[in-house]
């Protein structure tokens, strides 16, 4: 990641996709199949969102490469009982990584956070296989706040369909 990030994006930008498709792919076969109520499972990514990373970063021949090998490798894991989308707009994201301090995240360009967020609002503007939840993140402390922390709790727990928005 350091090296995609450090400007080195176009040549690194197939193999870094590539390593994330194959590291999601193993983490999927991973996950245990014979647990009769199913695997208690957290993760942070959804296989499918991998591409829109794939689209952002790969010119043409790249991304049809990319799918190829998708396809051929691609293993569906369990369907989530609930996803969480964590929305925050371009100048919140800067600040937060600046607020990280991770040297090679500081060279992340804004134009590049902006076409994300773009494909981000677009993939789950679509996405209706799970439950979805999303979350307006631009004021939310999740780490340091406990009362915003609970009321995540109690918005997760309330859910009965397919579609919330909470905006604490």
């Amino acid at each position: 990641m350091e090296k995609f990030y450090n400007g080195n994006s176009a040549s690194l930008a197939l193999p870094t996709q590539l390593f994330f498709l194959l590291h999601r792919t193993q983490q999927i076969s991973e996950i245990p199949k014979n647990d009769l109520v199913g695997p208690t499972l957290i993760t942070d990514f959804l296989i499918e969102k991998d591409r829109i990373f794939a689209e952002i970063n790969l010119n043409q021949d790249e991304l049809t490469l990319y799918n190829q090998i998708s396809e051929a490798i691609y293993k569906r894991g369990p369907v989530p009982d609930l996803v969480i989308y964590l929305q925050a707009s371009v100048p919140v994201l800067r600040k937060r990584i600046q607020a990280r301090e991770i040297d090679f995240e500081q060279s992340i360009k804004t134009k590049y956070l902006e076409e994300l967020v773009e494909k981000y609002t677009e993939f789950f503007h679509q996405y209706d296989e799970t439950p979805l939840l999303i979350i307006n993140a631009e004021s939310i402390d999740l780490a340091s706040n406990e009362l915003h922390f609970l009321s995540l709790i109690n918005q997760i727990m309330a859910m009965d369909g397919s579609r919330h928005f909470f905006n604490p």
